[in-house]
């Protein structure tokens, strides 16, 4: 699983953040917002811009929220991935 998290990561650092975290930190629609770009992306950057010193719980739970993995923690940024269910879709092949 390690060298899947690597690819992803590696992806990823080409990313722009699609979601962020306001003030209100998690949201239902941050969590709707992640579920909604990692059905059209499967890999995505959410960006902390507030709510710094609750990423790690609020990571977890967005990804426990959407079912998507939680790949990274760097800095203020998170990266999540869910593999599309339909493999002609699919984008990443993990």
């Amino acid at each position: 699983m390690s060298y899947q998290r690597a690819f992803l990561r590696s992806r990823a650092q080409q990313l722009d953040p699609v979601v962020y975290v306001g003030k209100e930190g998690l949201t239902d629609g941050v969590a709707k917002a992640l579920d909604d770009a990692l059905a059209s992306h499967e890999l995505v950057k959410v960006r902390f811009q507030s709510a710094k010193d609750e990423i790690d719980g609020i990571s977890r739970s967005l990804a426990e929220r959407t079912s998507s993995t939680l790949v990274a923690i760097t800095g203020f940024t998170a990266v999540f991935f869910r593999q599309d269910p339909d493999s002609t879709e699919r984008i990443y092949r993990i």
